[in-house]
């Protein structure tokens, strides 16, 4: 299982969400990090999901 980190941020840099969560493979990390955008309607914000490795699984600018 490994640990995986959901940023977004306001175009001013503010960080909106901070949150770490645990997913057995990355694409489970992905799907559960793009559900969590869209539940808090964030998805339309700039986002990142990084591993705890630093690979870097979802973006959006």
């Amino acid at each position: 299982m490994g640990l995986y980190t959901l940023t977004v941020f306001e175009p001013n840099g503010e960080k909106l969400l901070d949150e770490s969560f645990e997913a057995v493979t990355e694409e489970e990390a992905k799907k559960r990090g793009t559900e969590k955008l869209k539940q808090l309607n964030y998805d339309e914000k700039t986002h990142r999901c990084t591993s705890s490795a630093g690979k870097l699984i979802l973006f959006h600018r």
